[in-house]
């Protein structure tokens, strides 16, 4: 079976052709490294010097795609040169088949060339010079540690600026990708803040408005109709009001506007006032000392969403309001008369339910709602440090 040689890279094929015409440049000028009567020179000519040369710029071929390969071969051929005359380019292209082979091999290569080639210049220039006792001797290993060590350090260098700033594009990336994370999830959870906020303060008037609308039609006596006709527009006005409030929030420069009166439980008294003006029988019963505001604003929207809730769903009878602090604990219910099979009073979402759990949940509290016996109960256990478990 025939072994596929990767592709070559682009530069790698202009660093080829460079250094072999190069080579023969020099060749063609007569130009060698050494006199052919040297001892070293086992194969003295012209010729020989172009098989080195060849051999080193194919593997320039393969620097990128296959360094371990190219330089093994290339380690080969420069031996060969050794032999020979030599060549200039064949030395050249030969240092960069090291430098590649670190730059572009494997990690434990990487860590490994640059420590032989190290060992190797040191011996080079020791074993030499204690054999010969001649300062010339020093040249030897100065010229392996140009040729081998000083291309693997530097493409140790390289290759560890270039990990370096690869990590660091990835943490720019990673926290690229948490801010956006971080945007989405803050973008999400006002998005539901303020459909919590849109539906606990709008869904009451509407809720009063759409069942005394559908009454007044039917009502024989003019001050009765009167009386629901008021109630309509009372409601129209106040939810009227509570929109632009709440859209002048949202717009540009709602900043410089001066922000709404949060609700508190001091206003319970009102919202009960009101809730008995849309024909409901409320009792509350509120026994509260200093609340943290998160939990009043909580608390209020609650109780709010549940008289809401009655007004549409229950049957006719009283509605208990009930607010305690136990320990650490501000525990709400609040208690209607189950209504008929016959659907609400008014058109609802059901989203009511889901924004008062949601609410107790922010704060580390409970929510249940439910029929209990002939009755509708909804509970909720709001711990006054917010985000402690109830």
């Amino acid at each position: 079976m025939a072994v596929r040689l990767p592709r070559p890279h682009r530069l790698d094929v202009w660093a080829a052709l460079a250094g072999l015409l190069g080579g023969l440049a020099l060749w063609g000028l007569g130009l060698a490294m050494r006199p052919a009567g040297e001892a070293t020179v086992l194969w003295p000519g012209r010729w020989p010097i172009l098989l080195p040369l060849a051999v080193t710029a194919a593997c320039e071929l393969l620097r990128r795609t296959a360094p371990r390969t190219a330089l093994l071969v290339g380690t080969a051929a420069i031996t060969g040169d050794l032999m020979t005359q030599g060549s200039l380019a064949t030395v050249v292209m030969f240092t960069d088949l090291m430098y590649a082979a670190v730059l572009y091999g494997t990690p434990a290569a990487a860590r490994r060339i640059p420590r032989t080639t190290g060992l190797l210049t040191l011996v080079a220039t020791v074993v030499p010079y204690a054999a010969w006792r001649d300062p010339e001797a020093l040249l030897i290993g100065a010229a392996v540690g140009v040729v081998a060590f000083a291309p693997a350090s530097t493409g140790l260098i390289v290759r560890n600026h270039r990990e370096a700033a690869d990590a660091a594009r990835l943490r720019a990336e990673q926290t690229a990708l948490l801010a956006e994370t971080d945007r989405v999830q803050a973008v999400t959870a006002e998005r539901a803040r303020m459909a919590r906020e849109l539906h606990d303060m709008v869904a009451n008037h509407l809720s009063a408005i759409a069942i005394h609308s559908t009454a007044a039609p039917s009502l024989d006596d003019p001050g009765t109709s009167r009386e629901a006709l008021a109630v309509i527009r009372e409601n129209s006005v106040a939810g009227l009001d509570e929109m632009r409030r709440l859209i002048g929030i949202l717009r540009d420069g709602a900043a410089d506007r001066e922000p709404a009166a949060t609700p508190t439980l001091d206003g319970l008294g009102a919202l009960v006032a009101g809730a008995r003006a849309n024909g409901l029988d409320v009792r509350l019963d509120a026994v509260c000392e200093a609340v943290p505001a998160p939990v009043e604003l909580a608390a209020y929207r609650i109780v709010q969403e549940s008289l809401t809730n009655a007004l549409k769903h229950a049957a006719p009878g009283p509605v208990h309001v009930l607010l305690r602090q136990t320990g650490g604990t501000l525990d709400i219910r609040v208690t209607s008369r189950r209504g008929d099979s016959d659907g609400p009073r008014a058109p609802g979402s059901g989203a009511g339910l889901v924004g008062m759990r949601e609410r107790a949940a922010l704060l580390g509290g409970t929510f249940t709602a439910g029929p209990d016996g002939a009755l509708w109960t909804v509970r909720a256990a709001l711990p006054l440090t917010e985000g402690e478990p109830a």
